[in-house]
């Protein structure tokens, strides 16, 4: 997804500026909880975030579309580049939107965009073991063809459950979208077809389970909305406290599930920390994901319908620019 111009931006924190105040994390025993800053210049479209496993306080990226088939480890600490991992083994990306890892050891690279605004009859997913070291290196992946059972769409969130390693992918929708889930196991030989099985109620640009697999966060633009999992029921709990930011398109938890950290688009891009109220570190996440408010209102989600998020798309459509936030990415 293309940044948007800086009015855009303006007119969002005129609107919203104290309508979304991040509450910012004071200290935490996970590396990057305090945030950090993107350093590698050829990482200019962040689209989404992921906290390794296999390295704590190193977080995975890549940018977003068919800039190729790699993918960044990041240092929690500096922001510096520790290793950029090439990908063979598959065709060429065309829209790379989401990184998860799962509790196989595994990364999984959600390419579920759609520049044709839900047209392709088919998506990728590649998954590749987490690199033991460091360094750069070439690694094999294996690729996944995905359909929907009810036709196409367009997607830029793809989670794996850390615990039962199921994938799910969230659609995206100016008015919300569905929940898919895939099939039990991935098969790298046939079609998997992931299947509508709840709504979220947001326009939907990343999400990320708890580490204990109790919790969803789903980010959009300008708010995010905190769920309950329950086995594969989600339940709205309230809304996430996400900071403003240029382009909003990642998020995950650190690994002690204590803070979500939200990631943006663009050259030097920052990842802004928000504390988990109530998190536990002992079992690797926290009772709710929400901020003040939660059990209530619109979530603090880019619904286009109501309170602060509906006056900053009225104040954009007036300045102009409206149609370019709604507009589909061009190649």
């Amino acid at each position: 997804m293309r940044s948007y111009l800086g009015a855009a931006g303006a007119a969002v924190v005129l609107v919203l500026g104290g309508a979304i105040a991040p509450a910012t994390a004071d200290s935490s025993p996970s590396v990057g909880s305090s945030g950090f800053t993107i350093k590698d210049p050829r990482i200019t479209e962040s689209s989404g975030l992921a906290a390794s496993r296999a390295h704590p306080g190193v977080y995975w990226t890549h940018n977003d579309s068919s800039d190729g088939a790699y993918i960044f480890a990041i240092d929690g600490a500096t922001g510096k580049t520790l290793a950029r991992v090439t990908l063979t083994g598959v065709g060429a990306p065309r829209d790379v939107e989401a990184i998860s890892v799962g509790p196989d050891g595994n990364i999984y690279v959600g390419d579920i965009g759609d520049n044709l605004g839900g047209k392709w009859d088919h998506v990728w997913i590649y998954k590749l073991p987490e690199p033991k070291k460091l360094v750069d290196q070439t690694v094999r992946a294996t690729q996944y063809v995905v359909k929907y059972a009810d036709g196409p769409r367009n997607a830029e969130s793809m989670m794996v459950h850390p615990k039962t390693g199921r994938v799910y992918i969230i659609e995206k929708g100016e008015d919300g979208g569905g929940l898919y889930e895939g099939p039990a196991t991935l098969d790298s030989a046939a079609t998997n077809t992931f299947r509508r099985i709840g709504d979220i109620d947001l326009w939907a640009t990343d999400a990320a389970f708890s580490p204990d697999g109790k919790q969803l966060a789903v980010r959009g633009y300008f708010g995010g909305i905190s769920y309950a999992w329950n086995d594969g029921k989600p339940k709205r709990q309230g809304q996430l406290h996400v900071p403003l930011q240029p382009q909003g398109e990642s998020v995950t938890y650190t690994l002690d599930g204590r803070t979500l950290l939200y990631g943006s688009e663009g050259e030097g891009s920052s990842v802004e920390p928000v504390e988990v109220e109530g998190a536990d570190s002992s079992d690797g996440g926290g009772s709710s994901a929400a901020g003040d408010g939660s059990g209530g209102g619109d979530g603090g989600g880019f619904t286009g319908k109501a309170g602060a998020v509906g006056a900053a798309v009225v104040l954009i459509a007036v300045i102009g620019i409206g149609r370019l936030v709604r507009k589909p990415k061009q190649k």
